[in-house]
C-alpha cells in the first residue's frame, strides 16, 4: 500500500484479533507510537479493546494488497447511561511502513464519516494526546478536534521524566 487511494477501511470484527495485534506491536515498537509500551501490547488488550468497541462503539481497520492489517482505530461509549452519547477511549494505529501517505488520515476520516451516519445520538467524541506529540495535536485539529485543557504531568515517560496530556474533543 503506497497510497490512501488503495485504502477501503471496513469494520473491525473479532477475527482481526491477531493482524490488530501485530499492527499494535509494530507500531509500539516505535518510541512514540502509542501510548503503551511494546511489553504492555497483550492479546488480552486487543480482544478487549474489540470486544468494547463491537459492544459500544465503532471500529475499523484498514487492509493492504496482502491481506494485512496496517491501520485501525477504534472508539466506544463507557458502559454507564449518563455517558452514552460519547465516544472516548480513542486510539489509532497506523504501521510505520505506511505513516505519513494518508492512510491515518482515510481511515479516521472514514471513521468521523460513520460516527455522523451511523451513530447520530453520538455528539461528541474524545481522546488524550501527550503534548510532546506535537504531530499528533496537529492532526487531530486538522479533522476537526478541539484542545480542551491540559493535564498535568499525566504521562510517566520511560526515562522517569513526566509531561502533560491533552484531552481533545471533536464535537
Amino acid at each position: 500500500m503506497k497510497r490512501a487511494n488503495n485504502i477501503d477501511p471496513r469494520p473491525s470484527t473479532i477475527d482481526d484479533l491477531a493482524g490488530v495485534y501485530s499492527l499494535y506491536c509494530a507500531v509500539a515498537a516505535t518510541p512514540g507510537g502509542l501510548a503503551r509500551l511494546p511489553f504492555e501490547i497483550t492479546h488480552s488488550y486487543v480482544e478487549t479493546f474489540l470486544h468494547a468497541t463491537l459492544a459500544r462503539g465503532l471500529g475499523f481497520v484498514a487492509v493492504d494488497e496482502h491481506g494485512k492489517i496496517v491501520a485501525e482505530v477504534h472508539s466506544y461509549s463507557p458502559e454507564i447511561f449518563c455517558f452514552s452519547h460519547f465516544l472516548t477511549d480513542l486510539t489509532i494505529a497506523v504501521h510505520p511502513n505506511v505513516q505519513g501517505c494518508g492512510v491515518g488520515r482515510a481511515i479516521f476520516t472514514h471513521f468521523l464519516s460513520s460516527v455522523t451516519t451511523q451513530r447520530p445520538h453520538i455528539s461528541r467524541v474524545e481522546l488524550i494526546e501527550r503534548e510532546s506529540n506535537e504531530r499528533a495535536l496537529a492532526f487531530y485539529e486538522s479533522l476537526g478536534f478541539l484542545r480542551e485543557g491540559e493535564l498535568r504531568n499525566r504521562v510517566l515517560n520511560p526515562d522517569g521524566s513526566l509531561e502533560s496530556d491533552i484531552p481533545m474533543a471533536w464535537l
